[in-house]
């Protein structure tokens, strides 16, 4: 005998409608939910600029504290160089015939050109001289190695400059601070440099085991 197949009933209006507005409720919350993450990307956004305006701004106040104290660092170190030299320059010419050179010049700020650019080829803070020596002084708040290293050359110059000249006076050089590090002291001795320390209201002058002379 044959299975009877009983026909499915449709969805009557109520159920369908019903379904429509489920439908309908689903894709408001969809749409809401959407706003709503787009406002919270924009919110998140905003921040985000906001932080980096505030960083960008940090950065910029930042930046400008550090010129100002580069610039009061550099004035005040000009200031303790001035400073250096008026305790160097009354004190020298004495403390130097002392040992037994007798110089009657003293120059400060002496400038050496280079004569085939015209410009400053070597300058040498405090310069004594006499009939037989010139001792080229560099004179520094806090001097280092660095420093000796290139005072030497200045005075590699000042020898090349005065045998161009004809001026064979025995040249040598000296170290002059305010605050003499010990390797900075070791370095310029055994360089064959004499070495000048502020001492109370003068200074004092080391000299080297074998001066060296260019």
């Amino acid at each position: 005998m044959a299975e009877i197949i009983q026909p499915q009933m449709g969805l009557n209006f109520e159920q369908v409608w019903a379904a429509l507005m489920e439908n309908r409720q689903q894709m408001k919350e969809t749409d809401r939910q959407m706003k709503e993450t787009d406002r919270q990307m924009k919110e998140t956004d905003r921040q985000m600029k906001e932080t980096d305006r505030q960083i960008k701004a940090a950065q910029q106040e930042t930046d400008r504290q550090i010129k100002e104290l580069q610039k009061s660092m550099g004035y005040l170190n000009n200031r303790f160089g001035e400073l250096a030299e008026h305790l160097v320059i009354p004190n020298i010419v004495q403390k130097f015939n002392a040992l037994r050179y007798q110089f009657d010049d003293i120059a400060k700020e002496r400038k050496f050109y280079n004569p085939e650019t015209g410009r400053v080829a070597a300058e040498f803070d405090i310069l004594l001289e006499n009939d037989a020596y010139s001792i080229g002084v560099e004179v520094k708040t806090k001097p280092s190695e660095k420093d000796v290293m290139e005072h030497i050359k200045r005075l590699e110059f000042l020898r090349s400059h005065k045998d161009k000249r004809g001026d064979h006076r025995e040249i040598l050089g000296a170290i002059a601070g305010a605050i003499m590090p010990e390797a900075v002291r070791q370095a310029a001795l055994g360089a064959g440099l004499y070495v000048i320390e502020q001492s109370g209201d003068t200074v004092r002058i080391e000299e080297p085991r074998q001066i060296r002379s260019w």
